[in-house]
Formats: structure tokens, sequence, C-alpha cells
């Protein structure tokens, strides 16, 4: 079996688990083997031990985003807590993102009590400003740090100044995810792997190998969704590219920094994102493939050789090294037409999703939030406001192809503008 990310190959070969073997009744069935699935199905576990609880995974546990990501538990959140205000009253959206905040910790402690080994380093996270349209839009934001400050932290060129949050932690999201699926087994949790979901409703879930009905279906699926009949334009899997260097020797790192495991990032519209692996690679990635008609997802479009360069280059011209590329890989992430994630139960049917790649903490409160749904119980969690909350549907094709493309477009042209014209220098050169 072909590991599809540097994080799944450091496990070596995955053995999948059985699949679904015909028909099946249990009280909660939950379609998708990452980490809302598994979070769910860890929470529900521990506050109702007698329920009988079904994971149903396409490939295996971790296959999807889940064990492909940047590696950042953070508290970030794709609604501003400007615009959370105006929807919610600034009391909710503090909440919300005070609860983020927490979860990026509950990771930690969930992973040390289960005894999964993940490299979690909570070092926080540093974005840099390195233009001066960066820097403006750096300043109004709370943990600005001075250039010095900054560079401090992750001594990249042209550092004109950075905001920092404590509130992420790097880890190795594959060692999470299939820890998380051990754990959830071991609490006598049936994960069934090598079985694709094709419809759920209320009642009962079909698969490729059987009916599985319950009283509660999850919907934990993300950028797959739209593989689901019915879901099309529920989220738009946008792809996400990452790379990973051959670990760099000890003169880099003194330069570079990340002595805590920072993550770092910068104040450029296209996102870009990346860490200090544990073996001390630098695992980097960023946006910028296309969105492909019709929502479909293919194995061909997780690698984009364009893309890569342009990761290896923006690595050359943040750290003025030139590192040999160990690892290339991608893959979708759900964004919803207004990029508000969203966590819900309704007519037996729970979901959980739409992240817009800032799942890692997220669906660990999407998880513990599920489960008090479920449940039954009423907590400060299932009143966030992204409880019930229902994004519009995406336009159909081809609007949505062209729009979501020329979002793009337009997001690299807004950063090629505000790019200094002059040659890059490194602090204090």
């Amino acid at each position: 079996m072909t590991a599809p990310s540097y994080w799944l190959h450091t496990l070596g070969p995955l053995t999948p688990r059985p699949p679904l073997d015909g028909d099946l009744d249990v009280d909660v069935a939950i379609a998708g083997g990452g980490y809302t699935g598994l979070w769910t199905a860890y929470y529900l576990s521990r506050a109702a031990p007698g329920l009988s609880i079904a994971v149903l995974e396409a490939k295996y546990c971790g296959f999807g985003a889940s064990g492909r990501n940047g590696g950042w538990a953070s508290g970030l959140f794709p609604v501003s807590e400007e615009k959370l205000t105006r929807r919610y009253g600034a009391d909710r959206a503090a909440a919300m993102h005070a609860a983020l905040a927490d979860a990026v910790d509950e990771v930690g402690r969930a992973a040390a009590a289960e005894g999964i080994d993940c490299d979690y380093a909570k070092g926080g996270t540093i974005t840099l400003a390195r233009t001066p349209a960066q820097l403006r839009r750096a300043r109004s934001a709370p943990g600005f740090r001075s250039a010095a400050e900054a560079s401090a932290i992750c001594g990249a060129s042209n550092v004109l100044g950075g905001v920092y949050s404590p509130h992420c932690a790097a880890l190795h999201p594959a060692k999470l995810v299939r820890g998380l699926a051990a754990a959830v087994e071991a609490r006598g949790v049936r994960i069934f792997e090598g079985t694709q979901v094709l419809r759920l409703g209320p009642g009962a879930v079909s698969t490729s190998r059987g009916v599985v009905r319950a009283k509660t279906v999850v919907r934990a699926l993300e950028g797959y969704t739209a593989g689901l009949a019915g879901h099309k334009r529920h989220l738009a899997p946008v792809y996400s590219l990452m790379i990973a260097t051959e670990p760099l020797p000890a003169p880099d790192w003194a330069r570079i920094g990340l002595a805590r495991r920072e993550t770092f990032s910068d104040e450029r519209h296209m996102i870009i994102y990346g860490q200090r692996t544990a073996d001390d690679r630098l695992a980097f990635g960023g946006r910028g493939a296309p969105y492909h008609f019709g929502s479909r997802i293919e194995p061909s479009y997780d690698r984009v050789p364009a893309v890569f360069d342009m990761l290896r280059d923006t690595l050359t011209e943040m750290f003025g090294i030139e590192p040999a590329i160990a690892y290339r890989w991608g893959g979708p992430l759900g964004i919803p037409r207004d990029w508000m994630p969203s966590v819900g139960l309704e007519d037996g049917v729970a979901w959980a999703g739409g992240y817009v790649g800032d799942g890692v903490a997220a669906a660990n409160l999407a998880g513990r939030t599920l489960a008090d749904l479920i449940s039954g119980t009423e907590s400060d969690r299932t009143a966030l406001p992204w409880v019930g909350h229902r994004s519009r549907r995406w336009e159909p094709e081809p609007i949505r192809w062209l729009g979501i493309n020329a979002a793009l477009r337009a997001t690299t042209w807004r950063d090629a503008w505000e790019r200094p014209r002059a040659s890059a220098t490194r602090p204090g050169e």
C-alpha cells in the first residue's frame, strides 16, 4: 500500500481493518474515519459506554486530510471574531475562539491520556509580515510582534513584524489519527475500513458492503462529502499540497529558529503553512492547486508539479536554503460556501466539518460537541455559534468551477501586486 503523505510513510505499511460484512444494527453509525468521526466515537464511548458505535471508512483511518495535513493543532477559525460578533454577539464569538484555544490543549491531553506519541509540541504560531502591505494588516492584530521579536522566533528573510499566538501545537497528524483509531477500538467501537459510504439519511447508512441501521447517523466526511449522494454542493473539495525536506543540518536550524517547534506562515493572501518536524525537517504546504469541475476527487490531483516547485522556491526565498525535497503530496479539504464550519444534529442525522483547512483542533471540539448533542447533554459547547449553522449550497457547475478558480487566480495576483521588487535580504544583512 503506497502512503499518500510523508506522515503516513513514517508509520510503515498499514494493514487495513476488515470491511463491513453485510448488514448491521448499531446505536450510532459514523461515516468517515478521520479526526471528526474518531473524536466523536472517542468522546461518545466515554460518555455512554453502553452505546454500540460503528465507524465506516472507505480506505483506512487517516487516509484523508487527517493523515495529510500540516500538523497544526491551532485555535484558528476561518471566520474572524469580528464577523462572528456581528452575527452572534461578542459573548458567543469570544466563546467560540476560547473553545478552540482549549481544544489545542485537549488534543494534547487526550493524546497523553491514551499513550499516543504524536510529537505534540505547543510552541504557538507566528504569522510573519514580510512586505509593507502585510505589515499594515499585521499591526492591528492581537499578538503583534516587532521585526526583531518575530525574527527571533522565525528567521525568515525581510521580516518587518509578525503576529504570534500561543494557541497552536505542532504534531504528527498520522500518528494522532492512527493512535486515536486504536484508542476507540479499545473502547469497543467497531471500525470497518474498505467500506465506502454511498448515501446516508435518518436511520440508515448505505455502503458498498451492506446497510448499517442506526438511531443516529453521523456525517464526518469533510473534503470527501461531495462524493456522497445528494451532497455534491455541500462542501467544495479544494486541494492543498505539501512538501517535506530531508532533515536539515544544525547550522540551518540556527538561522531558521523555530526552537520550540512554532508553526509559521506569513500574511500573504495565498495561504502557506509550515512546521519544524520532530526529526528536523521542514514540512511546508500551501494552496494554489485548482478546483476540479464537478467537485471531482482523483488521486492524480494530489500532485501538481508547478505547486510543488512554488513551495520549494518559497522555502528558498524565505530561508536562503535550497533543501532536498524528500516527499511531495496533497489532498482535498472541505470548504463551505460561507467559510463557516458547522456542527449539528437534526432528525437523527448529525454532521460536522467544513473546517477550511483548520481542522486538527476544531475536529476535536466538534467531536466533543457531537457527543453532547447525541447523548442529549446541554453544555457550553452546544451553545457555540457553529452549532446548527447551515451554509447555503455552492452554485451549480460551471459557475462553481469558474468562481472558485477565478478567486484562486485573483489571490495570486494580489500577492504579486504586493510583492516588493527589491531583492530579498535576511534580517541584519
